[in-house]
């Protein structure tokens, strides 16, 4: 069933929403921006005082009665004193900036694109989506605008986003795509990069097997592309992170009729990789490299030619 802009709302879209209801907190980068301002503010102030300017009624504000000012503390709502409002009353602080929604919305929704509950075909409406999420329409149709211009939706006019449809072939390109930008990467770093530098991913590929374990596709694909990611930043080209990421994020996305994007037991075999491809680069075996990485990026498809081998 599709979903309209005036409210309707099928499966797909009910399951997405409720599953990934987000807290509306601060950020924290807007908590260490107010505690920067207020230590700046603070320090203005010690140096303008040494230097003979009177403290308070010189700059217009309000002191009779009123106590000292304290130091530097934790930042907090800004509560006013007992006098009347003035120039220097201090504003209320937005507990919340509209782009940290917006980018919780936007990790949301592309966790429920990779377990399918954002339903290939399904158009979704915004305001449906945002009264469920408990926030407004706008940071949701901000998030599904990022997602269009990522080739995971298209904009129906009048009616919401509809999640595009992609079938074998497509993923099968995206694969071939990503092998061909990130196995000769791969080949060229098992020569260069010393053993110690492997070592220091382990971590990550651990990480990859507890959330290959717990059997949530979404869980795994943000650990998968985190540790695919830390291997090519050895690279030290970032043009190359950015672009094989955003590859490596379509490619995650199910097809057409399939209700989540890989099994568990699928998603275990593919974390095993990754440690089986730590031990062959720190123990500097090219051979093993060289097959392991082709079984990686292609599975069971060993073609030369578009692997470069």
């Amino acid at each position: 069933m599709k979903h309209s802009a005036q409210g309707a709302a099928g499966p797909g879209a009910g399951t997405a929403a409720a599953a990934v209801r987000i807290p509306v907190q601060p950020s924290a980068a807007d908590v260490a921006r107010d505690r920067d301002r207020d230590e700046s503010q603070s320090r203005a102030r010690g140096r303008m005082r040494g230097a003979g300017e009177p403290d308070g009624a010189a700059r217009g504000e309000h002191t009779h009665g009123e106590p000292p000012a304290p130091g530097p503390s934790v930042p907090g709502p800004s509560v006013p004193g007992p006098s009347a409002p003035g120039p220097s009353t201090p504003r209320p602080r937005t507990p919340v900036q509209r782009s940290s929604v917006r980018g919780q919305v936007l990790d949301a929704l592309r966790a429920a694109l990779v377990t399918g509950e954002l339903r290939p075909g399904e158009v979704y409406s915004a305001p449906v989506l945002g009264e469920r999420f408990g926030v407004s329409a706008t940071p949701v149709r901000e998030a599904m605008q990022q997602l269009a211009l990522e080739g995971a939706v298209e904009v129906v006019p009048n009616r919401g986003f509809r999640v595009v449809e992609r079938g074998d072939r497509e993923l099968a390109e995206l694969a071939e795509v990503r092998a061909l930008i990130e196995v000769p990467v791969w080949l060229r770093l098992a020569r260069t990069v010393p053993a110690e530098r492997w070592a220091e991913l382990r971590p990550l590929a651990e990480a990859t097997a507890r959330a290959a374990s717990s059997g949530c596709p979404a869980t795994y694909a943000e650990a998968d592309r985190a540790f695919h990611r830390a291997v090519l930043a050895l690279a030290g080209n970032e043009e190359l992170v950015r672009i094989a990421g955003d590859v490596h994020r379509r490619a995650q996305w199910p097809p057409a009729g399939s209700p989540t994007a890989r099994g568990r037991a699928d998603l275990v075999a593919d974390a095993h990789e990754h440690t089986a491809l730590l031990d062959a680069l720190i123990a500097g075996d090219p051979d093993a490299v060289r097959a392991l990485v082709g079984q990686h990026f292609t599975g069971a498809r060993q073609d030369s030619g578009v692997l470069g081998l």
